[in-house]
């Protein structure tokens, strides 16, 4: 080695020498920073009195906490089955994603299910299949006394207000729906322009706090709901009496999330939480439900008008059902939804304890309307957790004429059920107010996945239909269903669940009715 080696070698190890001390050093004082943080840290476990774990592990107890705020993903990701996640299950999130995009959605392999336990259900096909229709069947709403009768597509976007969502979810889904010619539910939150800029047909949807056509001291004002009710996008008036979530209370919006555009669009006080109150303040009475539902059209100019539930009381829902025949006027149609439903915030006893769940509901309140002669003059939506062709089938032959999606609806532009809808901290910008976090949902890449989803959910329900010998919707009944009961014993859904025959309750109701149909007052909502 020359000498000029040796000295650029000695240059080297003396720069490396004061380098490697520089970081050293660096390094001890970094960790002296780190170890005088976390000691003020324990000291502050010691002396809060919030947290009893953290007072007895100071510093090591926030791990609890950091586990804890991470578990849905963990649980998401790594921990839960294909087919066991809660509320929606991996393959059916997949299913969704993969429609709404466009790529294909079948699975290789065979099912993934136990189809031999208890509870499992299937659909019927037909050794007599028959060709799917190639345009997708609408339903026509609007009784004898609606003038501005609208036909309804197979699936619809459910409500979902402006506010709980944001404005780009809220444009997208109209304008998918505007793509798809197919109907989106406002929620009850107002009427909004993310609802009318996209085109897209409108269900307005009324709630007890009376957004959009509030007065001050936030009763009902006939004068602006006429007005709104009057625009051309608004194609139907919905009067909420319940939702799935939370029957029996109403809706919370956190006051973070209502900005001053939102508090415009609610006729609300800006920052301030709005809770809606639990009860109508323009009925009382099942009669006088029925009066309103009935001037709620008037007002509107004779577009269809109904009201959505969860079914609660049945002998109150026969209450309704004879303040209809005695009044001589019926709403055009009654969307069910059902207590597993729920794209909002609600206390877990009410999410988990509080309605009837869909099929039991949809079954209810079809046969009741059977029996007592109306079903011919009004159609029933169903809403609770349809994402797929099959939910959309079996909705149809418990006796619904159409359905709503929400929670779909929401995979479809973007949403991960990260379920921190009320928190606005939403991830993918869907349920939030946070412009930055919104500004995510790219509203023309979104509302193409929504129209994709609507089609072909709708397109799969016919396909399932057309291998059960089905070829409309209105042929489709109950037996075609069937449910293991146990390992051994299956039971189609007609053998399980009475089914009433036309006007049977005027007539002669059966043992199990009639004591509730007895007992049914119009003036009264006796439970």
């Amino acid at each position: 080695m020359t000498r000029i080696g040796l000295v650029g070698l000695s240059v080297f190890a003396a720069l490396a020498a004061m380098g490697a001390a520089a970081w050293i050093s660096s390094w001890w004082w970094i960790a002296g920073v780190l170890f005088a943080l976390l000691g003020m840290l324990g000291i502050w476990d010691l002396a809060q009195r919030r947290h009893s774990v953290l007072r007895n592990y100071p510093v090591i107890g926030h791990a609890r906490f950091l586990m804890e705020s991470i578990r849905p993903e963990l649980q998401q990701y790594f921990v839960e089955r294909n087919f066991d996640g809660r509320p929606f299950d991996r393959d059916v999130r997949s299913i969704v994603y993969e429609r709404a995009k466009g790529t294909d959605a079948e699975e290789p392999y065979g099912t993934e299910r136990d189809v031999y336990r208890p509870g499992h259900e299937f659909l019927v096909p037909s050794m007599a299949p028959c060709a799917v229709p190639r345009t997708p069947p609408r339903v026509r709403i609007g009784g004898p006394d609606c003038t501005q009768p609208y036909d309804m597509a197979l699936l619809n976007v459910s409500a979902m207000s402006f506010g709980s969502l944001s404005a780009n979810a809220v444009l997208a889904l109209n304008a998918g729906a505007a793509a798809g010619h197919f109907a989106h539910d406002t929620g009850e939150g107002g009427l909004s322009e993310y609802h009318l800029r996209p085109g897209g047909d409108l269900v307005w949807e009324i709630g007890t706090g009376y957004f959009g056509c509030r007065t001050e001291d936030g009763g009902f004002d006939a004068a602006e709901f006429a007005d709104k009710a009057a625009h051309d996008h608004v194609k139907c008036v919905s009067l909420k009496l319940s939702q799935g979530a939370k029957p029996g209370i109403g809706g919370v919006l956190p006051g973070p999330k209502v900005n001053a555009e939102i508090a415009q669009v609610r006729g609300v006080p800006q920052g301030r939480t709005v809770i809606s109150p639990p009860y109508h303040r323009v009925f009382s009475t099942p009669r006088e439900l029925v009066r309103f539902v009935a001037r709620m059209r008037d007002l509107s100019g004779g577009k269809p008008t109904g009201f959505k539930l969860c079914l609660g009381s049945r002998r109150q829902f026969l209450a309704v059902c004879k303040a209809m025949l005695e009044e001589g006027t019926a709403p055009d149609f009654i969307i069910v939804d059902g207590a597993e439903g729920g794209t909002g915030a609600a206390p877990l006893e009410f999410a988990d304890h509080v309605g009837a769940p869909l099929t039991d509901g949809l079954l209810t309140v079809h046969n009741a309307l059977v029996g007592a002669g109306l079903r011919n003059r009004i159609k029933v939506g169903a809403s609770g957790k349809i994402a797929t062709g099959a939910d959309l089938v079996k909705r149809l032959l418990q006796g619904a004429d159409y359905g709503n999606s929400a929670r779909a609806m929401m995979f479809a532009v973007g949403c991960i059920q990260a379920q921190r809808c009320h928190t606005n901290t939403c991830p993918t910008g869907v349920t939030t107010q946070n412009p930055r976090r919104a500004r995510a949902l790219d509203v023309g890449d979104k509302s193409v996945r929504v129209q994709r989803l609507q089609a072909a959910t709708v397109a799969s329900a016919l396909q399932i239909m057309a291998s059960m010998g089905v070829a409309d919707p209105d042929q489709l009944r109950p037996h075609m269903l069937q449910r293991r009961v146990d390992p051994y014993t299956l039971r189609s859904l007609d053998e399980m669940y009475e089914c009433l025959a036309p006007g049977q309750l005027l007539a002669e109701p059966p043992s199990s009715w009639a004591a509730d149909w007895e007992a049914a007052d119009p003036d009264h909502f006796t439970v």
